[in-house]
């Protein structure tokens, strides 16, 4: 024993001499965690595909850098509700944020930009946005007009550059034109919204009606883009719901992501954006506060200029299919890599969400949902009001479950009632889930979520996303030819009831089963299938 210590001691001196000796550095190496010329579905030439060297690149989705920003569901009104959420540059070089606010039937009513210079942070509260028609003044102090200094006009102007900024003549290389210039359409951010816009607004998140007087992109009274509130349980009375999405972009555009050029022409893929939100409801049932990070969405590869295909690869991504797949169009025989050329990860569609009801405290899930549309319109966007759910099982504290009764052996396993719209808040007591449990005492559990909707991606030219597509080959999932899962997000919300209201407020996310590239799940053995209740497949390409 002291013999093998002794030597192991001089092997250990040796070596650490000779590193001296050599006057070597501990350097960090590469993690690379893609293999080269895969491609998207084995599409691409060998050894072509893109490169990475980090362990960012993944479908696993963490709280880190990113190139878009979702807010899974919002709810606002005039008094006591409302939700804020905040956008923060963590680079040095000046990034442009594309902000998107969406119907919960997955319409876009509005978007704008907000130009961030290095290290910048911007906060912006939506009931100013829907109910007052003010974004977020832009002025501040620095040099009148329109300048990359800033400005001392009410609504026009860029924020100022710190002292760690990037000041070059290019804050950001990727950008369509020099600094905050009319080049990049951003001479003039918005501060306020004119009362026609507002209104139609308002009336789209409130009412699920998007009338604007003389506008194309006008619905008519007839054509529903959203649940009208106060006629669904899940949609309170004059309250806006819908979500937000958040997109580095190179030019200040007004083009909205349901439109393919959008894609091909405006996003930027820079890993640069954070974010969080959060909820005040000051009702006398409720009085409390929540929040959490936004859901940050990663580009892979990251960088790169708008429109173009990361340099000496075959490949827009080794992701099998992304976030904004769906909005993106492939027209007869062109490329079938225009369908990721967002690059963004997709989202999980197995979940397991933590609550507890009784005891003065309630819990709700706030629930965000892939649509089937891809340009949504005033005639499709119906289609996104009612999505299908593939199983939800409930577990109470003594591993009692229990499932939609009939439902064992069928699939979907839910009842024909129980489905979901795009963006929802959805409180634990709702028929859209199974019934707790009848352990006598147990007032908390857990629930198993697999919210794959099953539904094919509708106006996608060429594309039959639930289908065997060269996108989605079986080899991406290793599993019979069913296509993709659609995505989703939950965010945990636990708030004091009754005589606690007030007492106790968290948010916080719900945790995911497997990843964004995790196959199709089957029915679990609570509903006569085989495909165990548990920890998915975490696919990386």
């Amino acid at each position: 024993m002291k013999k093998t210590l002794i030597l192991a001691m001089a092997i250990t001196l040796v070596l650490t001499g000779s590193l001296f000796a050599a006057n070597r550095r501990l350097v960090a190496e590469p993690n690379a965690t893609f293999t080269p010329g895969v491609g998207i579905g084995g599409i691409g030439v060998a050894g072509a595909g893109p490169t990475t060297t980090n362990n960012d690149d993944t479908c696993d989705i963490g709280t880190t850098p990113a190139a878009t920003l979702l807010l899974p569901y919002f709810r606002v009104n005039t008094t006591d509700l409302n939700t804020i959420f905040t956008i923060v540059n963590t680079s040095p070089q000046a990034q442009i944020a594309h902000v998107t606010v969406w119907t919960d039937w997955s319409f876009p009513v509005l978007d704008f930009n907000v130009y961030l210079t290095g290290y910048d942070v911007q906060g912006l509260s939506l009931r100013d946005i829907i109910f007052n028609g003010v974004i977020a003044p832009t002025a501040t102090a620095g040099v009148a007009g329109t300048t990359d200094t800033g400005s001392t006009s009410s609504g026009t102007g860029l924020s100022p550059y710190g002292g760690l900024s990037d000041r070059t003549a290019r804050p950001n290389p990727n950008f369509a034109g020099d600094k905050g210039s009319t080049a990049l359409g951003c001479s003039n951010l918005p501060g306020s919204i004119g009362p026609t816009l507002t209104t139609a607004i308002q009336n789209a998140l409130v009412n699920g009606t998007y009338v604007i007087p003389g506008i194309v992109e006008s619905c008519t009274a007839a054509q529903r883009v959203g649940t009208a509130a106060g006629t669904d349980a899940l949609h309170p009375a004059n309250t806006a719901v819908g979500y937000v999405t958040i997109d580095v972009a190179n030019k200040c555009s007004l083009r909205l992501p349901t439109d393919t050029a959008y894609f091909r022409t405006d996003i930027l893929f820079d890993n640069t954006l954070t974010g969080d939100y959060e909820t005040f409801d000051a009702s006398a049932a409720s009085n409390y506060a929540g929040g959490t990070p936004l859901v940050h969405i990663r580009a892979i590869p990251e960088g790169g200029a708008a429109g173009v295909l990361p340099a000496g690869t075959a490949a827009a991504t080794n992701l099998p299919f992304t976030f904004y797949s769906r909005y993106q169009a492939v027209a007869a025989g062109e490329d079938v890599r225009f369908a990721v050329f967002d690059r963004r990860q997709p989202l999980p569609a197995q979940w397991a969400a933590r609550f507890t009801q009784g005891g003065g405290l309630s819990t709700s899930f706030n629930i965000w949902r892939e649509g089937v549309t891809g340009n949504t319109t005033c005639g499709n966007a119906s289609l996104n009001a009612a999505l299908s759910i593939a199983e939800i099982v409930r577990f109470d504290e003594h591993e009692n479950f229990t499932t939609f009764a009939g439902a064992g052996g069928v699939s979907p396993s839910t009842p024909a009632g129980s489905r979901l719209n795009e963006a929802s808040r959805v409180p634990v007591t709702s028929s859209v889930f199974p019934a707790q449990p009848g352990t006598a005492g147990d007032v908390g559990g857990w629930m198993y979520l697999n919210l794959d909707n099953g539904s094919p991606v509708q106006d996608v030219t060429g594309l039959g996303l639930a289908t065997n597509n060269p996108l989605y080959p079986t080899t991406a999932f290793g599993g019979p030819t069913v296509g993709r899962p659609s995505q989703n997000w939950i965010v945990v919300s636990m708030t004091g009831s009754g005589a606690s209201a007030g007492a106790l407020s968290v948010d916080f996310d719900a945790t995911w089963l497997g990843n964004g590239c995790s196959p199709v799940a089957g029915q679990s053995p609570a509903n006569g299938g085989a495909d165990p209740i548990g920890p998915a497949p975490n696919v990386n390409p």
